[in-house]
């Protein structure tokens, strides 16, 4: 089993000549929005900006469009922009393709020529057959704003499931495909989200919330997931519920199925931290659902079910850097386990299978290390990766194969795809990406910076060879600290129109990331969030003491939990930056829970309304409440989409406008909302390509970069 889980008369702004500044034109954007007052705890908090979060609304809708033209005014004036777009666009043209994956006799594999809107799913017969077009998500949607991501083949693979998603939105539909014809055999299942589709005889089990209400499809407050089966040729509402939870309408729950289809396991999750898992001997007819681990403080999932019955579980109980056990579904008591691959100094992000070998995939100072070894842990072999450090993922198919793929990439290696012979452990190149830079002209290394309170935190740093430590090079210093979530190397095209500035970009691991384990993770949650910003802090402290950069010449970015992070940050400390890129950021820290599944993230944050401690802690950092008059900030750029259902956009809209209510004017404080995307996922190439053309304009205007092909 896998690991499941503003400004009235904008018009004339086209038509005028001269170039109009941001303080000209900012303040009047955010008049007439409807404001509040929250008690907490007899506290009152004035929110002024609370009517931004309906976003259905015509005043929340004038605001969006006049932002958006406030935004590119000021953008289109640069000349570099389109010289910017232009050599992104060249970096960016490269046939792009995912690794196979397997199902029967049929392999499925993705494929970009360079610049398609959307990637296009292939499917051949025998790794030597004739590839044919799947789905072709450009032919069904030309503007590229459909993504398609296949989830599971029935047993005999004559069907796939497939999830499709509009606009970049969380919610998607399930629909089936004859894989023979690529013709649709019966009708999608609606309102669909975090699922699989686990197949059982004819039919499969998958997750899905109620219907929402009009108007609060992108809003509103999803509750009561639950698992359902669906027998093919049946109508969704005749799907028998499997699995909820009425005590606990808040848990996220999923399925999955044991790969000889003996076992049935379903995932309760209150957040993103901790869950539960219960299993039914479905093969035999089995009737309940029997706990298998119940301590919501833990991680352990199912890695695989061993030849004698047994379940492989990847754990961190008594193991922060986790450790591989034997476990006996009919007596799951831990003290009970046999552990098979202890724990070790370096922490085992996680365990991978195929052809009877089980790959451990090691984290060592947040690089790859990939082991081998048989199901009792036993015969260990290290696997030496193309590359000293770097990110490997893969390794992973069905008991029978002989073969398997895995990914290489680093800061300066692009994803190559190597196939991997089980039996011998050796791999060869399947397939190289041909990227229009050289990566010999660049270097990375990693250095450790000591936090506020004596922690040693790793920074990342990769730039041109021979770089002139004069405190003058343009800089974006980049992190996440949150939700265990490991921020490991890997090639971005979009950095190479920094790094070919002679820029520097550096990544940090900070707490609350999964880079050392549950320690480390625990370090950053909850009441310890400040350690987050701290090494963030001290990340930029160092880039600047050792001449990397300068205060005039440093930007921070970070997305989603990241945006968080430079939010905090920025406010805390406007001073140390010149640039500030929060993105889809979790921004309102009293709210953030009222909204689709914030209230998943409490076992990370905390909740405002469960004490007046808490409540204390989040609002002493949280953005959108720290924003002081007459403050000096960061040129700032808040970064989101009208369809982020995971981060709601007005976590950004109200940011953005307490900021410019706030901001001293003497540097823009703009919001770039992006139109039909969502959280992150699923952009079309021209999406992408517009976003970070805009990201690196912003960025070497503020910085006071000339930008040169030269």
């Amino acid at each position: 089993m896998k690991k499941y889980f503003t400004i009235a008369c904008i018009a004339f702004l086209a038509a005028c000549k001269q170039e109009i500044t941001v303080m000209q034109i900012q303040q009047p954007q955010n008049k007439n929005i409807q404001d509040t007052t929250f008690g907490f705890f007899g506290s009152k908090v004035y929110d002024p900006f609370y009517g931004l979060e309906d976003d259905g609304s015509q005043r929340t809708i004038q605001w969006v469009k006049d932002e958006q033209a406030l935004t590119e005014n000021y953008l289109k004036s640069e000349t570099m922009r389109s010289e910017i777009r232009t050599r992104y666009t060249s970096i960016f043209n490269f046939e792009k393709v995912s690794a196979p994956d397997k199902h029967g006799d049929f392999y499925f594999f993705w494929k970009n020529t360079g610049l398609q809107p959307q990637a296009v799913c292939y499917v051949k017969k025998g790794m030597r057959g004739a590839e044919r077009v799947f789905i072709d998500p450009n032919a069904l949607d030309p503007k590229g704003l459909t993504t398609y991501s296949l989830l599971d083949s029935n047993d005999d693979h004559t069907l796939m499931a497939v999830a499709v998603s509009k606009a970049g939105s969380d919610w998607s539909n399930i629909h089936i495909f004859n894989i023979e014809t690529g013709i649709e055999v019966e009708a999608p299942i609606e309102w669909v989200k975090f699922s699989g589709a686990s197949w059982f005889g004819n039919g499969f089990f998958y997750s899905r919330y109620p219907a929402p209400s009009e108007g609060e499809v992108l809003s509103g407050n999803n509750m009561n997931h639950a698992v359902y089966y669906h027998a093919l040729g049946t109508t969704q509402d005749t799907d028998k519920l499997v699995y909820d939870d009425k005590k606990n309408p808040t848990y996220y729950n999923n399925a999955g199925l044991s790969e000889d289809k003996r076992y049935l396991f379903i995932t309760s999750a209150p957040g993103t931290d901790g869950y539960a898992v219960y299993y039914k001997d479905i093969a035999n007819g089995g009737m309940n659902f029997i706990p298998l681990f119940t301590d919501l403080s833990h991680h352990s999932s199912v890695v695989e079910v061993a030849i004698d019955g047994e379940l492989i579980v990847h754990t961190d109980v008594d193991a922060p850097n986790y450790r591989l056990v034997k476990v006996n579904p009919a007596n799951p008591n831990p003290k009970n386990w046999k552990t098979i691959i202890p724990e070790d100094k370096r922490l085992l992000e996680g365990v991978s299978t195929c052809g009877g070998k089980l790959f451990l995939h090691y984290l060592n100072m947040a690089n790859t290390e990939i082991e081998a070894c048989d199901y009792e842990g036993k015969n260990i072999k290290k696997i030496t990766l193309p590359d000293g450090t770097g990110t490997a993922s893969g390794f992973s198919g069905k008991r029978q194969e002989k073969t398997c793929y895995f990914t290489f990439t680093s800061f300066t290696y692009p994803g190559v795809i190597y196939s991997f012979n089980i039996e011998d452990l050796t791999y060869g190149e399947y397939h190289r990406p041909s990227v229009d830079f050289n990566m010999n002209d660049y270097e990375s290394k990693q250095v450790l910076v000591t936090s506020k309170d004596g922690t040693q935190v790793p920074l990342f740093l990769v730039h041109k060879k021979g770089l002139v430590l004069d405190g003058n090079n343009p800089t974006l210093l980049y992190g996440y600290g949150g939700f265990n979530i490991s921020l490991t190397p890997s090639f971005s095209s979009s950095r190479l129109i920094l790094l070919e500035q002679g820029g520097v970009f550096a990544m940090a691991n900070l707490r609350g990331g999964g880079e050392f384990g549950e320690n480390w993770h625990k370090g950053g949650m909850l009441y310890n969030k400040q350690n987050v910003f701290d090494d963030f802090l001290a990340c930029a402290d160092y880039l600047i003491e050792n001449k990397y950069s300068s205060t005039q010449k440093l930007g921070i970015e970070g997305g989603s939990n990241g945006g968080l992070l430079v939010g905090a940050c920025m406010t805390q400390h406007p001073e140390k930056f010149a640039v500030a890129f929060p993105a889809v950021g979790v921004l309102d820290m009293l709210r953030y829970h009222h909204f689709t599944v914030g209230k998943g993230w409490i076992p990370e944050y905390g909740n405002a309304d469960e004490s007046e401690q808490m409540f204390n802690y989040l609002k002493g950092y949280s953005p959108c409440h720290n924003l002081k008059p007459n403050t000096n900030y960061p040129a700032t750029m808040v970064m989101t989409a009208d369809h982020d259902d995971r981060v709601v956009p007005a976590h950004s809209f109200k940011f953005a406008a307490m900021l410019q209510e706030c901001t001293t004017n003497e540097r823009p404080a703009l919001i770039r909302i992006e139109t039909s995307a969502g959280h992150g996922a699923g952009k079309s190439t021209e999406q992408i390509i517009a976003e970070q053309t805009d990201k690196w304009t912003f960025f070497f205007k503020n910085v006071g970069h000339t930008y040169s092909l030269k």
